[in-house]
């Protein structure tokens, strides 16, 4: 009976979206478009999506997070100059207890307590527990955190033998395709919503640095952060992440983060890995407009425009120069650099991938090897004490690795924020992960142990130079 449901409802798909693949039967045989017709009778337009469901449900979570913290009394708070740059910071009233709270999804992806949920649902959190749809509620700790893919993996710490979702396959996808997403929108307890893949290939989202998600029209909402967006074979297609909405509540333009990028962050997780390491391209790519394609000879604008091309990385070995144009990665058609940076980030390291290039208006196929950037200075990790301005941020120096990890824009001088401990002095002033300090007092940054040094001592004042967004300012701060 489950599959002849199947059958119909996706069969439904096909005869009123008309753009979704083959519908399957039971065996799996597909099913021609001739052999698609109008549901004959109200009984076939009665079949229910209830067998995708309560073969899905139980997979599904609550998420509630959690963090507690006492602010130290901080007199960088008064400098009114700091607090131009910075903000208010994040700390509220010195010696004061302060709680924050995040609710969210996730899905349950391995029977040994494997969740996977939005890094936004659990960041800067420290508590996590997981509510399952049997109502048993387990406190779970944070395995991994990809802030770049806004994923991150939990392990419930009591049970075994969960029930869990298969993970399908997002390329497989089709505009028109039938979706169901599940998750606890508003915290009113889970639930289900329906409606079709309106979109694929999304970028320019803002979401998270891999701009490339499936769009689709079920209605999500706040709270549904981290559920999955499920194929009407009950498997995992997509994480559901954001809405475009301007009054807070669905108005059916909801993103999903795809399953195959799901997998590469499953996979590091499950291999103890605190990062997730990706294929590093050693190019930065830009946007090609309708004036540069028409300057390069080219039909439309589509593709990713190498812009500079690092001596020493992959694609300089590979054969790129500056100005050639990625228009696919492995057969699959890439449009701008937001997809060229998705289709490589969900590549496993160590192979090979086929790049089909635009050059001087000729195509071209070159292979590149898939290999992690550098980490060359090493990392040299500090965490900053004492009474500075940045007592509590962790430092590292910036290489290609941390430069790809964190995302950074801007000059490579000076080092990278890589952690802000929750309730310190760099938490009230708001310096953020991604934030690079370039000078203090004057001395130039050029290791984290510059500016160990640089902070070590107390001062009437600190004029610091930091970049952020690719944006280079400087200010003072009272000592």
């Amino acid at each position: 009976m489950k599959a002849s449901v199947r059958l119909v409802v996706n069969g439904l798909a096909a005869i009123i979206f008309g753009a979704g693949a083959a519908a399957l039967d039971g065996a799996g045989a597909q099913v021609s478009a001739q052999e698609r017709a109008v549901p004959g009778s109200r009984a076939e337009i009665a079949y229910s999506f209830a067998p995708v469901v309560k073969k899905a449900q139980p997979a599904v979570v609550n998420v509630f997070a959690s963090r507690v913290e006492r602010m130290p009394a901080n007199p960088f708070l008064d400098d009114p100059i700091f607090r131009r740059f910075f903000g208010e910071g994040g700390g509220g009233m010195p010696g004061r207890q302060n709680t924050a709270q995040s609710l969210g999804s996730g899905v349950i992806v391995d029977p040994s307590g494997l969740v996977v949920t939005n890094n936004h649902v659990i960041e800067n959190m420290t508590d996590v527990k997981v509510a399952l749809a049997d109502k048993r509620e387990i406190p779970a700790k944070i395995l991994l955190r990809d802030p770049r893919t806004d994923l991150a993996v939990l392990k419930l710490t009591e049970g075994s033998n969960f029930p869990t979702m298969e993970l399908g396959d997002s390329d497989a996808l089709e505009v028109g395709d039938l979706t169901l997403a599940i998750g606890n929108p508003f915290g009113v307890g889970q639930t289900v919503t329906q409606g079709i893949v309106s979109a694929l290939s999304r970028t320019h989202v803002g979401i998270s640095d891999y701009g490339f998600f499936i769009q689709t029209d079920a209605a999500i909402n706040p709270g549904n952060s981290g559920g999955p967006l499920v194929d009407m074979n009950a498997r995992v297609v997509g994480i559901n992440s954001a809405i475009f909405s301007k009054s807070g509540g669905s108005v059916g333009i909801g993103f999903a983060i795809p399953v195959n990028m799901v997998k590469s962050v499953l996979a590091a997780a499950k291999g103890g890995g605190k990062t997730v390491k990706r294929p590093w391209l050693g190019a930065t790519l830009q946007t090609l407009s309708q004036e540069i394609a028409e300057g390069l000879g080219l039909e439309r604008p589509t593709g990713a425009l190498l812009a500079d091309v690092d001596p020493k990385g992959p694609a300089a070995e590979a054969g790129l120069k500056r100005g050639d144009v990625i228009i696919a990665v492995d057969g699959q058609t890439a449009d701008d650099p937001e997809a060229v940076g998705y289709r490589l980030g969900t590549k496993p390291l160590g192979g090979q991938a086929n790049l089909t290039v635009l050059r001087a208006g000729k195509k071209s196929t070159v292979q590149m090897r898939l290999t992690p950037a550098p980490e060359t200075p090493p990392r040299d990790t500090v965490k900053l004490k004492g009474a500075s301005p940045f007592a509590g941020a962790t430092v590292v120096n910036i290489s290609p690795a941390v430069t790809e990890e964190m995302s950074l824009q801007g000059p490579a001088a000076g080092v990278a924020v890589a952690e802000i401990e929750s309730g310190s002095f760099a938490q009230q002033l708001n310096l953020q992960r991604g934030d690079v300090i370039i000078a203090v007092n004057d001395q130039k940054i050029e290791n984290t142990h510059d500016l160990e040094r640089a902070t070590a001592m107390r001062a009437y004042y600190w004029k610091v130079t930091l970049a952020r967004g690719g944006q280079v300012f400087t200010t003072v701060v009272g000592g």
